[in-house]
């Protein structure tokens, strides 16, 4: 199989000279092509000739962009190839190496596949902001909620990293970079980093300390999961210029390797129970080598840099990471860049610009690049052509005119002189389109983003003819063609695949395919009225891991609405949805329960009633934000959800978050946690906080920037896992609390020692610890004591009223304080632990002594004092 695939290529095979670019002196196919140190190319016979007319002494300028070169071809230097000296005849397969990657690399397409729409990448490339380490949790939510956090995500203390620089070791950093894992949502501009990355050093301006860049993707790679390869055949066949190269040449010089979309991969990375290949000439299935390669086993000298989206980025062992950034996008003023880039129009882009800044959802969204190139797309149509009506504002509305805009725009093009009106999609369209959705639909399950053609025959897809009918597919569904002659197929976006999804969904529920929404939502489904389907789909996503259905719901619930099925023309199928059905769905997502639900799940039913344009609850809650007697106003459920969302979301951080003073339910309280991210003192004491809710704590804990500087949990019974996750939040670097109350929250020896690892993490900013009423054996108080030793902890309270504390608890603490004279314990209260004395002496002694800096012991005090200080 491998030979004949070797035939094909070869058959289809051009020499090298018809495959380059033409050379800017001669405007001719570039013959004997060299390129300059700014990484210009040029035949040598022009350059040469150039150069003995302008500047016979040798130190001339290139004529492409009049930077100075430092030698002209010929006399390499390690700056122009790399540090490693090659003999001639692998210098010229290099050269042809960084012609082939300069091809591959220099033109990009945005958002279409279609002939002629490809922009040079040095033309439109931004900037994208690029930071060490990632968000927290980012591996645990949906990607729009991650955007969401994103968009309020301090940018003033974090070092962005550029992608030439992500191998270069940071001036407080001893350690060698040997596999970087860069993380992004889908859409922020991963695989255009690693383009310029690939084309900057291909043209000789960056990273020239390395000798050899070996790009691949995933999604290639798929091609050959089930087949033998070893390391050096699979450079030679994805990277054919590269035959000559030999192992002997791998092994000493400086390679990168660079493997793109970890999160397209259909191969099974199993680092556990891998086989270990030492040797590039060892054949072996796909996944052990490339398991081998990233462990260091297989060519140990080797650089690594993958890149994913963070649900797949679990799949590298954090051990075999030496540094991990994350792509964030554009930041608010990279994207009035991008629209003032785009067009020439100066009011165009205005309005556009203000258009944005008047739905949160939009402008979020607008944090990935795609996402603003489908606005654009959108609103330049709305804005420039006859059509009127309310530019839109809910998600809902923006891919049902995107959906629209493309068909039309194709139908324009491939069907001149057929009038339809203009909100009409033909027969060849829908169909089209639904099988489109089927695709979608099926593999969101699968949690699939990339298709071949097995997966679209499943389908009923020919997507070759389907694009002559209608075109539509070069902008909605992304074809591209990689090594074998074979194609791959994709969504512009994850956000366009949920979207169609919804409509595929949609439409089985109009047309009663049973069979398709028992799979969805249970054998046991019968076919209802529109608003119990939504509501039993709604009660689904609310359980869904990761809340990786909530935008689907958004869009199911958005394309309810008799705009939205007016707009699509009948894709959806006939509905007869009174005011009364959708009154009912509105209502029901109002009531909706959701208990033992993360209340971050539950603020997806808030977006939902945006996308059915229902804005009763937006309003009451701006209300109620500016009335003054807030305790009197009682709120509902999913006003507590509005709630969270909106305080959360506020540019101003709040003072206090006290679920105490909100007139709502014990549910309703619990659904405001989430707001505990933008707040400097939280009180959620006595509310049955769960292990859910403590993730959520822990989150604002991690966040960047935290902004909490006191948290109260007291009078709630924590689970260990509850206790596990807020430890993880003290000991995140961003975490800046300073006081933490666990008054009678029932801790266990394990809570304790979770507690003192947070003493020990650096830096500890805890300055008062309260632990008051909680029965603590010995081995609890040694596991406390152990975090005061820490010469980290900057503990100056602890309060163990309460605490069932005998002698010997006492004497751990003295001995705790004793051996750290860097201790800055100043206050102790050991109050209603029946001690004498003769149990404190141990602590009595070592108050007197000069060397302690403990200046409060108090072992008898008011209980009822206590207990409200404590709370």
């Amino acid at each position: 199989m491998i030979q004949e695939r070797k035939r094909k290529r070869k058959r289809r095979g051009v020499s090298v000279e018809e495959q380059l670019s033409c050379c800017s002196l001669c405007q001719d196919i570039l013959k004997d092509p060299v390129s300059t140190s700014c990484g210009h190319w040029f035949c040598r016979q022009c350059i040469t000739s150039y150069w003995d007319q302008s500047a016979p002494s040798g130190d001339s300028s290139c004529p492409q962009c009049g930077k100075r070169s430092r030698t002209r071809p010929g006399l390499q230097t390690d700056s122009q190839t790399s540090t490693v000296q090659t003999e001639s005849g692998l210098q010229e397969v290099l050269d042809e190496h960084k012609i082939s990657l300069r091809r591959r690399c220099e033109c990009v397409t945005e958002g279409t596949d279609e002939a002629g729409s490809e922009t040079l990448l040095n033309r439109i490339y931004t900037e994208l902001y690029i930071t060490e380490g990632q968000s927290e949790d980012v591996n645990s939510e949906h990607e729009v909620r991650q955007l969401e956090a994103a968009s309020k995500m301090e940018t003033l203390h974090d070092t962005p990293i550029r992608c030439h620089d992500i191998f270069k070791v940071l001036p407080d950093q001893q350690k060698h970079i040997r596999v970087v894992l860069t993380n992004g949502v889908a859409g922020v501009g991963k695989t255009f980093s690693v383009q310029k990355f690939t084309l900057d050093w291909a043209e000789g301006s960056e990273n020239q300390d390395v000798s050899l860049v070996i790009l691949l993707s995933f999604r290639e790679l798929n091609l050959i999961k089930d087949e033998q390869y070893s390391l050096l055949m699979l450079i030679h066949d994805f990277h054919p210029t590269l035959q000559k190269v030999t192992a002997e040449k791998l092994a000493v010089w400086k390679v990168l390797f660079i493997f793109d979309g970890l999160d397209e991969s259909r191969l099974s990375l199993d680092f556990k129970n891998m086989k270990v290949v030492s040797d590039v000439t060892q054949k072996s299935s796909v996944n052990v080598l490339l398991t081998n390669l990233i462990e260091g086993k297989l060519l140990p000298s080797a650089l690594v840099w993958i890149t994913s989206r963070p649900a797949a980025a679990n799949q590298i062992p954090p051990t075999c990471v030496d540094r991990v950034t994350e792509v964030r996008g554009f930041t608010d003023a990279q994207k009035e860049e991008y629209f003032r880039r785009r067009f020439s129009d100066e009011e165009l882009s205005s309005r556009i610009i203000s258009h944005i800044k008047t739905s949160r959802s939009l402008h979020i969204m607008c944090l990935i690049p795609v996402f603003c190139w489908i606005t654009a797309s959108i609103l330049e149509h709305m804005l420039t052509t006859d059509q009127r009506g309310e530019l839109p504002k809910t998600l809902t509305d923006m891919y049902s005119h995107f959906l629209l805009v493309q068909t039309k725009r194709k139908k324009h093009k491939y069907d001149e002189g057929h009038k339809t009106s203009p909100q009409e999609l033909t027969k060849a369209d829908r169909i089209l389109l639904l099988k489109l959705g089927r695709l979608a639909f099926e593999h969101l399950e699968k949690r699939n983003i990339m298709f071949y053609q097995e997966d679209l025959k499943k389908c009923g897809l020919d997507v070759t003819k389907a694009s002559v009918l209608s075109g539509v597919c070069t902008e909605i569904f992304k074809r591209e063609s990689v090594i074998f002659q074979k194609t791959v197929y994709c969504f512009v976006h994850l956000s366009v695949q949920e979207f169609l999804a919804a409509v595929y969904m949609y439409h089985c529920y109009t047309n009663r395919k049973t069979k398709v929404l028992q799979e969805f939502l249970g054998k046991h489904y019968r076919y209802s009225s529109l608003d119990d389907f939504l509501k039993r789909a709604m009660k689904k996503s609310l359980r869904s891991e990761n809340g990786r259905l909530d935008l689907l719901m958004r869009f199911f619930h958005g394309l309810s609405l008799e705009s939205n099925q007016s707009l699509l023309g009948g894709l959806l199928g006939r509905t007869k949805n009174s005011p009364q059905i959708i009154q009912r769905a509105i209502n029901n997502l109002k009531t909706m329960n959701s208990e033992d639900i993360s209340p971050d799940r539950s603020i997806n039913i808030f977006h939902c009633l945006m996308e059915m344009n229902d804005r009763s609850v937006h309003q009451e809650i701006q209300e109620f934000l500016k009335s003054e007697n807030r305790s009197e106003k009682k709120l509902s459920e999913i006003h507590c959800s509005a709630l969270a969302y909106m305080l959360q979301m506020s540019e101003e951080v709040l003072d206090e978050l006290d679920l105490m003073k909100y007139n709502t339910s014990e549910e309703g309280k619990r659904r405001l946690i989430p707001a505990v991210r933008n707040c400097r003192k939280a009180r959620l004491d006595g509310c049955g906080l769960s292990e859910t809710h403590c993730e959520v704590v822990a989150s604002a804990l991690k966040s960047n920037p935290s902004h909490l500087r006191e948290l109260n949990l007291s009078l709630n019974r924590l689970s260990d896992s509850a206790v596990e996750h807020l430890s993880a939040g003290l000991e995140s670097p961003n975490c800046r609390l300073e006081t933490l109350i666990l008054v009678d929250c029932g801790l266990s020896e394990t809570h304790c020692e979770v507690v003192a690892s947070a003493l020990k993490s650096n830096p500890s900013h805890l300055r008062k610890l309260d632990l008051t009423r909680n029965s603590l054996s010995v081995s609890a108080v040694k596991h406390l004591s152990a975090g005061l030793e820490s010469p980290n902890c900057r503990l100056e309270t602890l309060r163990l009223g309460n605490c069932s504390l005998s002698k010997i608890s006492c004497d751990s603490l003295a001995s705790a304080l004793k051996s750290n004279p860097s201790s800055h314990l100043r206050e102790l209260h050991l109050w209603g632990n029946k001690l004498q004395s003769k149990d404190m002496k141990l602590l009595s002694d070592l108050q007197e002594s000069p060397d302690c800096r403990l200046e409060t012991l108090r072992s008898v005090e008011s209980w009822s004092q206590s207990v409200l200080v404590s709370l």
